[in-house]
């Protein structure tokens, strides 16, 4: 397989955590947000959404969209399980998946930061004032969740989907100095995860493209 990734965004690197955790080989293709390559005919052609990540699954088929990826990859390589085998507790776990895929990064990604910039002429401070109260207003949805179930992990004693979206966010929050000091729960989980190969070889700093 060959990933299409930024180190730095948080679709991406919920995507590298999932293969690391079932144990598949890809080849990493670095595509650069801040150059814009996303934006260049070459990778249009591939991923005609200009997003990434990208995943080339086999010749010619190429899929987009992280969720829809994180979905693929566990009906077509179901260990180990990133989802619970009890129906209610698999729709728990895909509202908290889409409570930061829907409800969170959308608001806070490049695209969007961009147009507060050069349309509404905001502030670099203005911006980050913005990023920060959608993370801590879907923080505070998720941690009470996460606290209520008091697992090590947010469903359980193994990482699963809702962990490979959470760890993203938070480090996303982290980098922009968000205030998590009202989430233990939420923070415990992450720094647990932080704590396995699979997610420390999936982080920012360890990909190829890192500057």
């Amino acid at each position: 397989m060959k990933l299409y990734s930024y180190y730095r965004s948080s679709c991406s690197y919920r995507l590298r955590i999932a293969l690391q955790l079932k144990g598949l080989e890809y080849d990493y293709i670095g595509v650069n947000l801040l150059n814009n390559e996303q934006l260049q005919p070459q990778y249009k052609s591939l991923n005609p959404l200009s997003l990434v990540p990208a995943l080339e699954v086999s010749q010619g088929e190429i899929l987009g969209q992280s969720v829809a990826l994180l979905e693929w990859l566990e009906e077509t390589h179901p260990l180990p399980p990133l989802l619970p085998s009890n129906t209610l507790l698999r729709a728990r776990v895909r509202a908290v998946v889409n409570a930061i895929a829907c409800d969170i990064q959308p608001l806070c990604n490049l695209s969007v930061t961009r147009y507060l910039h050069e349309q509404h002429q905001l502030a670099e401070q203005d911006v980050t004032q913005w990023q920060s109260q959608w993370m801590i207003r879907g923080f505070q949805a998720v941690e009470p969740v996460i606290a209520q179930n008091a697992q090590v992990f947010c469903f359980g004693d193994t990482p699963g989907m809702a962990d490979l979206l959470l760890v993203p966010q938070v480090y996303n929050a982290r980098r922009m100095q968000v205030d998590l000091t009202p989430f233990p729960y939420l923070t415990g989980v992450v720094d647990r995860c932080n704590e396995l190969p699979a997610f420390m070889a999936a982080a920012p700093k360890n990909q190829p493209d890192t500057p």
